[in-house]
């Protein structure tokens, strides 16, 4: 059943470093590794295939993405025609490109923990692949093109479905480890597989009619197919190789001169481009300066119209307010006139009142006067207080409809005012209401050009940053190409040095030759290598005793000859950092830690105890005190005896191995296989090689 991989988009962390691996690959003074591991890739970029084949990238490195198969669309494998190492574990492959025996240069392929059903058949065609990874994947078988890979030394295939390993895994003679699963093995046996890749390769040649041998005799042509041709027993050998080595050095010089001089060319269009970008720069944010303060200078204007009109709507409402003000003194005044004529009306009545009084003392007098009977008293009395009554209340009746036509108007008066001075305030909040969202409007358009201008500047000023990083980066390569170069030279130095010694020991080499002793060059040949130059050897024996021994103490031997050629003491070790022992050549950071932590404390008991700290003057040598022409080498005499040496192991059998790196001749092919060291020297056993006697 297929599996779909839905495409991820990479984060924003993942691109940066994708970019940033990119620009890293393509810088002058780059190594040949382009690295874009867990980078959330769903496919290889275009990009990184052109990196490869334009820079002659050698190792490739594509781990921990999501990769689903290792060529995309509209690429070529032959982009990958240089690389030498080639990782993909962690991610989702289930096939791989079936022309992949293209890839001849390759020498390491991991491809742990994936998806992968099979491989293709093309895989016997990488005749240099040295390490195949397969660990935790979906194969059920493995194809019989693996016994074409001559080169095979590492091989692992657990975690799989893997039950029979083919046959003609037996021809591959190099093979020195076989990781599988025993316990799923049908073919080898469960018991063959358990003990171990001897024990299987054993098993397979014996079902293949072969015989076996242990890889240890097909490694050397192996390991030497990266350099140059092997050395022959030739007196012109040694010279040869390094003639190629000497030109080799120069085409490489050369190389470098011209990718150095390509380097600077595009430094300088690079930093064409910087000013560009800064002039460009400039002008956005003069631009940006013009628009703000044409904004400003509109915002103002707006600002000052809206005062304008809010001081003339001010201006208009009081005039409007004292118009008012006067129509209520007015109608306050008609009011009050108004009632001084009801004041008046009713002094009027009350003089009436009066009147009637008087009158009615002159009715009484007068009906005394004229005796007028009392009937008639009476009904006069009636008559006029009728009348006086009658004309009594039609003055009140007047007077009410008076009073209360004035207070109807009154109150339509006042209940006008009333709504004309709401209408005004409501009038004033609408115009108050449209300023506030002219303002809101104007404050929202200015925050939203200078948020837009404030990450327009940040962009920039990332771009910025960026690029002064790169020009610091650049200044930095710089820097140490030029002591890649002065160290250059002082190799050169040292290396014509060594060549005329070389010529010196061939000279005493030839002279001797004549005594046909077999096998004579491999020895001198590996004395040669054991024995280190003159100038390197003094400078050791000038180094002090006690950082000698720690470093011995330490398992770092192997640093002498830098600490002697740097000629560092322990002094000069206290002030050091584990960032400067790193430039020194110092790679591992535990034992950086560890030399400076003891050198502190040699230093400390010194000062304490004064005796323990040797003269300034002194000299404490570490290899002996005679001169170098007495220096043996470790392998047999220079004259041979006729009879052969026996195994010190058996005492039976003739001796035929060497042993390197010591050189000694003393067990014979059975008894060297399980030894470690050298039976004489207790030196640790880099390789095994057979003495064939001519007849």
């Amino acid at each position: 059943m297929p599996l779909f991989f839905r495409k991820r988009k990479p984060s924003e962390e993942a691109r940066k470093r994708l970019e940033y691996q990119m620009c890293l690959a393509k810088e002058a003074g780059a190594d040949d590794i382009l690295d874009i591991s867990k980078c959330e890739l769903s496919e290889i970029p275009f990009g990184a295939f052109a990196t490869c084949k334009v820079l002659q990238k050698k190792v490739l490195i594509v781990h921990t993405n999501h990769l689903t198969s290792l060529l995309p669309k509209s690429c070529s494998l032959l982009s990958l025609a240089t690389i030498k190492v080639l990782d993909l574990h962690d991610n989702q492959l289930t096939a791989l490109p079936d022309d992949l025996g293209q890839l001849t240069a390759l020498q390491v392929l991991n491809v742990e923990r994936n998806q992968l059903m099979q491989l293709p058949r093309s895989i016997g065609n990488l005749t240099q692949l040295q390490t195949l990874n397969v660990k935790d994947n979906k194969l059920k078988e493995l194809p019989d093109t693996l016994g074409e890979l001559r080169s095979l030394r590492t091989l692992n295939i657990s975690g799989n479905e893997i039950q029979r390993l083919p046959q003609m895994l037996a021809h591959v003679r190099t093979l020195e480890m076989l990781s599988l699963d025993a316990s799923a093995m049908v073919y080898p046996p469960r018991e063959v597989c358990g003990a171990g890749t001897a024990a299987i390769l054993q098993f397979l040649c014996k079902e293949s009619g072969l015989e076996y041998y242990p890889p240890s005799q097909y490694l050397l042509p192996v390991l030497e197919q990266d350099g140059t041709e092997n050395s022959r027993d030739s007196p012109d050998g040694p010279t040869d190789r390094f003639s190629r080595e000497e030109l080799e050095w120069q085409n490489r010089f050369s190389d470098y001169e011209k990718r150095k001089e390509q380097k600077m060319l595009e430094k300088l269009e690079f930093e064409r481009r910087l000013e560009l970008g800064q002039r460009e720069h400039a002008q956005l944010l003069q631009q940006s300066s013009s628009q703000k303060d044409e904004i400003l200078q509109t915002v103002k204007e707006e600002q000052s119209r809206l005062e304008q009109g809010l001081s003339e709507h001010q201006r208009h409402l009081d005039a409007e307010r004292q118009r008012l003000q006067e129509q209520l003194k007015q109608t306050e005044q008609n009011i009050s006139s108004r009632i001084q004529k009801l004041l008046q009306d009713n002094q009027r009545q009350k003089k009436s009142s009066e009147i009637l009084k008087s009158l009615e003392n002159e009715r009484i007098r007068m009906e005394q006067l004229m005796s007028i009977t009392q009937e008639e008293t009476e009904n006069l009395r009636r008559r006029d207080v009728a009348s006086a009554m009658q004309q009594m209340l039609t003055e009140s009746c007047k007077n009410r409809l008076i009073q209360m036509a004035y207070e109807s108007q009154r109150q339509n008066l006042v209940q006008q005012a009333y709504s004309s001075m709401a209408e005004m305030d409501e009038r004033f909040q609408q115009i108050l209401s449209w300023q506030q969202m002219d303002q809101n409007k104007a404050i929202s358009q200015i925050l939203q050009e200078s948020a837009m201008q404030k990450a327009a500047f940040e962009a920039l000023q990332v771009k910025k940053d960026l690029m002064h990083r790169q020009i610091r980066g650049q200044e930095m390569i710089s820097e140490q190409r030029w002591a890649l170069s002065s160290l250059l030279q002082q190799l050169l130095k040292e290396k014509q040095q060594r060549e005329e010694e070389l010529r010196e020991i061939l000279t005493e080499l030839e002279a001797k030759s004549e005594t046909r002793q077999e096998n004579y060059w491999l020895i001198q040949y590996q004395r040669l290598l054991n024995q280190k130059p003159l100038s390197l050897k003094l400078q050791e024996e000038g180094m002090e005793r006690q950082l000698v021994a720690l470093l011995e103490e330490l398992s770092a031997e192997h640093y002498l000859p830098i600490f002697a050629h740097h000629r560092l003491s322990l002094d000069l070790l206290s002030q050091m950092s584990p960032g400067d022992l790193a430039k020194v050549g110092v790679s591992e950071a535990g034992l950086q830690h560890e030399i400076l932590r003891r050198v502190q404390e040699l230093l400390d008991a010194a000062r304490i105890q004064p005796e323990l700290k040797p003269p300034m003057g002194e000299v404490t040598p570490t290899a002996p005190q005679e001169p170098p022409e007495s220096v043996r080498p470790s392998a047999p005499p220079a004259e041979l005896e006729v009879q052969a040496s026996e195994c010190v192991v058996c005492l039976e059998r003739e001796a035929q191995m060497i042993f390197l790196n010591c050189g000694h001749v003393c067990c014979c092919q059975q008894c060297c296989q399980p030894l470690r060291t050298c039976p004489l020297c207790r030196q640790d056993i880099a390789q095994r090689l057979r003495i064939y006697h001519s007849s």
